[in-house]
């Protein structure tokens, strides 16, 4: 309990100050006293507070008043502090019993709950706690009713879920809608101006006439799809947003008419209830701040939306435009399937079109992406572009299977051959004849993988003859060896030399028809009906092996620009493949002639220029922007005026082998299969057929050879040894001179004397010691295998 003490004053000082009235909370006394001094002045009036006095209990020590005024500090608050200690200590002693015996002490004098709360005893006390819930709600309510303003109220997430829902329902299709009628709008005024000077053309003027009647009508046609393009669009866009109407729009509505339906203005309540719930709960999160489009600069690369802002703002960045100039869209940027970004645009006049493909760098910069991701074509018209802008680096997804696999007939080489898809996924074709190409890049770049598409196109048509050339001397070009006419695999200049000597007086040979038949080029018809005029794929591997060769290189080189030059119109096409076609390696006068370029990933913009062409770079196209990600992309020129970026069909060995099989029964089939080569005794036999007594002799001579080894492995399996194992160890490499004469006189029934197979297989004294014979083990002089071959090719000019 608290008690309010009377006020004391300290003595009369020059400036009396008001005494401090000190609180003190008192302990009750431990135990009670027969007499003494009693609480005076302890009435209801005396008290002051906001409850009324409790109950005095009696008696009780009370401790008088001390009677000499506290030690005084400097300031008021001394004297509380000596005032309360004065009483306090009085207190804690309790006063003796008038019959000098103490009583008991009730330790316990707060009655039987000592844990119940003291407002649990009055009436007061409940009602103040009964007023904590009530004023814990309405603190809650006052702080909802204050967050209401704020992003996070209830008001402004509801705005913000249907501002939302509303912006799903609309989606992006208006984007095409848009660029689709700017597209038709543009085309149209285009296709009045082209028949307006088609009409106002004179008919004397003849020609021009006629191409202006047909730029009409094809401008007409461009300008009628167009508007098909664009109603097409809409009808896209209604129906989109429709479906989405109904998923957004549909659930509110039916909850607030079934509520209405079904409970009235409770229900109707209810229903309008839970569809604020819900658009509150779509907009519980604010807009970001990277949201906001109406910040100065934005980028592609950020996942932003490609805008006319935005490209007028990247090209002069780029320093395409000036400062005050924009750009004239022709077709809205919209996205594509793949999900990039492509406008055609119209550039200020007197600016062309190369001025916009030199600056892809900055271009990309300014989109922020990489340069390989920005591929820019002139369309239609010097000032004219087209720009596309991919999501990712391109050409890194994993290759979709070849076409060449989905052939269910032979391919025709004098038609478009498929070559790979470009940055927009579109098939790129070339065509190959009367042309000649060179494939250049770094180590690694996949020039051989590359290279696959046109010779897979070649062997699949049973027509073309295919003569190959491996510089490299590996593998790469081997599986397609049982397919050639012709074939070099050990990269040997001395070989390559001749081939190309043959190859030169077979373009003779065509050409020579050809002036007999009256034409002046192979076409396919003639190929058809004229066996010798096939078309023939000469393919050179690492030209750089034969070219830098110190005794054949000059003179490969030069057989090769005659067959270059010369070769197109007799139906010979020309591909050759190296690193870096440089002028030290590949002579000028035969690089540039091959006109089809596809430059792979290549380290230096001048390495590419080898490649493509000098300025080629400066111009905006650099095979060394690829990536090494861009595995078998490289920029490919051949039938448009501007190289394109590609990447090649890619086949598998697998898929190669497959093809290649399928290539060797379709040539079978066609009686086209080159025959394998005879062998050194059946060449023989076809010269002594033709009268040649030596060339009867000699084949007899291997024929012994052959007829021996083959009794050699019966008597070793007779003897107990395994065929197989026969087949592997045992062969017969030398026979006696009498075994032979012996043998070629009984089969030929010519008297060959031993001076006569002298002169025809000539020994060295090494080759003419004896050797043991027979099972005496006699020794005898013979002839070796390998001098009855030599002897026999070196004679008559053949191949063993």
């Amino acid at each position: 309990m608290t008690e309010h003490l009377p006020e004391t004053h300290a003595p009369s000082t020059p400036n009396p100050a008001e005494p401090t009235i000190a609180t003190v909370t008192f302990l009750r006394p431990t135990a009670p006293v027969a007499g003494g001094d009693t609480w005076e002045g302890w009435d209801d009036e005396s008290y002051e507070g906001d409850t009324p006095a409790p109950a005095v209990p009696a008696p009780v020590v009370v401790p008088p008043m001390p009677t000499a005024p506290p030690v005084t500090g400097p300031d008021d608050r001394t004297v509380v502090l000596e005032t309360a200690r004065a009483v306090l200590d009085k207190t804690t002693t309790p006063a003796p019993a008038a019959t000098g015996k103490v009583e008991k002490v009730d330790l316990d004098d707060f009655d039987d709950a000592p844990l119940i709360p003291a407002w649990m005893y009055s009436a007061e006390g409940w009602a103040a706690w009964a007023g904590v819930f009530y004023r814990a709600r309405r603190r809650d309510f006052r702080r909802w009713v204050r967050r209401q303003p704020t992003d996070k109220g209830h008001v402004r997430q509801f705005g913000r879920g249907v501002r939302r829902s509303h912006e799903w329902v609309v989606g992006f299709e208006g984007v095409r809608v848009q660029g689709a009628a700017h597209t038709a709008h543009v085309l149209t005024r285009e296709a009045r101006l082209a028949a307006r000077h088609a009409r106002f053309t004179p008919r004397i003027l003849g020609t021009k006439k006629e191409l202006a009647m047909k730029a009409a009508e094809r401008a007409t046609k461009a300008a009628e799809e167009a508007v098909l393009l664009h109603k097409k669009a809409k009808k896209d866009r209604n129906r989109a947003r429709n479906l989405r109407a109904g998923v957004v729009y549909g659930p509110p509505l039916a909850a607030i008419g079934t509520g209405y339906a079904m409970g009235g203005g409770l229900g109707l309540a209810a229903g309008l209830l839970s569809t604020f719930a819900g658009g509150a709960f779509i907009g519980r999160t604010p807009y970001d701040e990277d949201a906001d489009w109406t910040t100065e600069w934005r980028s592609l690369g950020d996942g932003d939306r490609m805008t006319a802002p935005m490209l007028d703002q990247a090209f002069r960045a780029a320093k395409v435009i000036g400062s005050e100039e924009s750009l004239r869209v022709v077709q809205m940027p919209m996205l594509d399937a793949r999900g990039a970004w492509t406008a055609v645009l119209d550039l200020p006049p007197g600016i062309p079109a190369k001025r916009a493909i030199r600056a892809t760098d900055e271009l990309a910069a300014a989109f922020g992406v990489e340069e390989a991701q920005v591929s820019i074509a002139k369309r239609g018209r010097s000032g004219r572009i087209e720009l596309y802008v991919s999501r990712d680096l391109p050409f890194t997804d994993k290759a979709k299977p070849g076409p060449l696999l989905a052939l269910e007939t032979a391919a025709n080489f004098w038609g478009p051959i498929s070559i790979g898809p470009d940055v927009r996924g579109l098939p790129i074709s070339i065509s190959v004849v009367e042309r000649s190409g060179l494939i250049g890049g770094e180590p690694g770049a996949g020039k051989s993988a590359s290279g696959n598409t046109i010779l897979l196109a070649a062997a699949l048509d049973p027509r073309v003859i295919l003569v190959l050339a491996d510089g490299k001397g590996g593998g790469d070009l081997e599986p397609f060896e049982h397919l050639c006419e012709c074939f070099e695999g050990d990269a040997d200049p001395e070989a390559f030399y001749e081939m190309l000597k043959e190859r030169v007086e077979d373009m003779k040979r065509r050409y020579a028809l050809l002036k007999k038949l009256g034409k002046r080029k192979v076409t396919e018809e003639l190929a058809a009906k004229y066996p010798e005029l096939r078309q023939l794929l000469l393919w050179v591997d690492e030209l750089m092996f034969y070219t830098t060769d110190e005794e054949y290189g000059k003179k490969i080189t030069k057989l090769l620009r005659n067959l270059v030059s010369r070769g197109r119109a007799a139906g010979i096409i020309t591909f050759c493949a190296t690193q870096k076609p440089g002028s030290d390696v590949v002579d000028t006068s035969l690089r540039d002639l091959l006109s089809i370029r596809w430059a792979l990933r290549c380290t230096t913009p001048e390495a590419s220029d080898t490649i493509l062409g000098k300025g080629a770079a400066a111009s905006g196209y650099s095979a060394k922007t690829i990536q090494s990600e861009m595995r078998g992309a490289g920029l490919l020129w051949a039938e448009g005026t501007n190289p394109t970026m590609v990447r090649a069909d890619y086949y598998t060995d697998e898929q190669v082998e497959q093809l290649l099989a399928r290539a060797t029964e379709w040539r079978r089939a066609a009686g086209t299969l080159p025959k394998a080569p005879l062998r050194l005794i059946d060449q023989l036999t076809a010269l002594a057929e033709e009268g040649d007594e030596d060339a009867a002799v000699l084949s007899k001579v291997l024929s012994c050879f052959f007829v021996e080894d083959i009794a050699a492995r019966q008597r070793a399996v007779n003897g107990g040894m395994d065929r197989e194992k026969a087949e592997e160890e045992i062969s017969v490499d030398w026979l006696p001179g009498q075994v032979i004469l012996d043998y070629v006189t009984s089969q030929t029934g010519i008297t060959v004397t031993a001076e006569k197979l002298a002169a025809l297989v000539v020994r060295t004294d090494e080759e003419k010691a004896k050797r043991p014979w027979g099972e005496k083990k006699t020794r005898v002089t013979g002839y070796p295998l390998a001098r009855v071959e030599a002897a026999a090719s070196a004679r008559f000019g053949l191949t063993a």
